[in-house]
C-alpha cells in the first residue's frame, strides 16, 4: 500500500512531545538519567490566533527544547485551565508521550491530508511567522500529531538547540530562552 496522500507521507517524525504530571522531575529524568540536553526553555507562550477545536482561547504554556540525536525531545507545562490540549481528554499522559511533530513547507496541503483522512484539526496557531496545526487522527494507539511550518526567515532556533547538546557536559541542564 502507497503512503501518498496519508499523514505519514506529510514529513519524519522530529518530535517526541510529553506533558508530565510533574515539569521538574521530567527535566531532571531527560538530563539525568536519559543525559538529554540542555533543555532551553521557553515561558509564557500564548499562540497568536490560537483556536481550540475552533474556537478562540487563551491558554498559555511553557515549554522546553533539548535533542537526542536528531530527535526533539519536548516538555510542557500549561499555566492555565484554559481549553487546549495540554488539559482536558488530551491532558497530562503522565510520563507517556503526548504528540509527534512533524514538519511541512505547506501547511494547507498538510491540513487538506489530514482532512481526507478524517483527523480533526484540535489546535491551530501562530508562533511568530510559524504557522502549527495539531490534529487527532482518530481512534486506534496513536496519539496527537503537531504539523509545523516553520518561518524560513529569521534565526535556526532548532539548529541552536541541537548544537547545544553536542559535547554536552552536563552543566546548566535548564536554560532560559526569551
Amino acid at each position: 500500500m502507497a503512503l501518498d496522500g496519508k499523514i505519514a507521507a506529510l514529513g519524519e517524525v522530529m518530535q517526541l512531545a510529553f506533558v508530565p504530571e510533574d515539569f521538574d522531575a521530567a527535566v531532571e529524568h531527560w538530563t539525568r538519567v536519559m543525559g538529554v540536553g540542555p533543555f532551553f526553555l521557553i515561558e509564557n507562550i500564548h499562540l497568536e490566533g490560537m483556536k481550540y477545536r475552533g474556537q478562540p482561547t487563551q491558554a498559555v504554556f511553557d515549554l522546553a527544547l533539548a535533542y537526542w540525536g536528531d530527535i526533539q525531545v519536548e516538555l510542557i507545562r500549561p499555566k492555565d485551565d484554559y481549553p487546549s490540549i495540554y488539559r482536558g481528554e488530551y491532558g497530562s499522559t503522565g510520563n507517556g508521550l503526548h504528540h509527534v511533530c512533524i514538519l511541512v513547507d505547506d501547511l494547507a496541503e498538510a491540513r487538506r491530508v489530514c482532512e481526507a483522512e478524517g483527523a480533526e484539526v484540535v489546535i491551530e496557531g501562530r508562533f511568530g511567522t510559524s504557522e502549527v496545526i495539531y490534529v487527532d487522527p482518530g481512534t486506534g494507539p496513536g496519539t496527537l500529531v503537531e504539523i509545523l511550518q516553520q518561518a524560513k526567515e529569521g534565526p535556526d532556533l532548532f539548529g541552536m538547540i541541537k548544537a547545544a547538546g553536542v559535547g554536552w557536559d552536563g552543566s546548566e541542564p535548564l536554560r532560559r530562552l526569551g
